[in-house]
């Protein structure tokens, strides 16, 4: 989340694209190097948490980051900060589906593949709450298919970044763009 792609840091990069897309609040969980990640999102409105358990299965994040949404929050958008594509018209897309529907759910498709960004609305909260393994609430999004809003987005913006080579490719995309 310390990388730098395009003068911003992962991590400050995510939060800025979710805040500049109108996500309120902007809840960014925190986990290996807590302080130093933290220290990037110095002047930029938004909230955090910190994962203790941050080697656990992903879904320990996703629990911490909606417990710490207030009660007055209808939906909650999941995205992560190393998926360096996703972006606010992506980000903005998904909110508009939202209001434009009653669905549970709007969820990214990336060809075959259901990814974050997803937007749940707070009836699915206490389902996300109970599900515990890896994944952005992947079983969540199975159990709803039928009820969910899909957008499609180009399968070559999923990509994240988990090693020093997904790095690369990525930020070697995204000079050529």
């Amino acid at each position: 989340m310390l990388l730098e792609l395009e003068g911003e840091s992962l991590v400050r990069r995510a939060a800025r694209r979710a805040r500049d897309a109108g996500l309120s609040p902007v809840v960014v969980v925190l986990g290996h190097e807590f302080e130093r990640v933290r220290e990037q999102l110095g002047g930029l409105s938004c909230d955090h948490v910190v994962n203790p358990d941050f080697t656990g299965p992903t879904s320990g994040s996703l629990h911490l980051g909606l417990r710490r949404l207030g009660a007055d929050a209808d939906a909650a958008v999941i995205m992560l900060g190393d998926m360096v594509h996703v972006s606010e018209p992506m980000l903005t897309a998904l909110v508009t589906a939202a209001r434009g529907s009653d669905a549970p759910l709007v969820v990214s498709r990336y060809g075959d593949v259901a990814a974050p960004p997803l937007l749940f609305r707070r009836p699915l909260f206490g389902e996300l709450l109970s599900w515990t393994g890896e994944g952005c609430g992947k079983p969540v999004v199975q159990i709803h298919r039928d009820e969910a809003v899909f957008l499609d987005w180009s399968p070559g913006l999923l990509c994240d970044v988990d090693t020093p080579e997904d790095f690369q490719t990525a930020a070697t995309l995204i000079a050529r763009s």
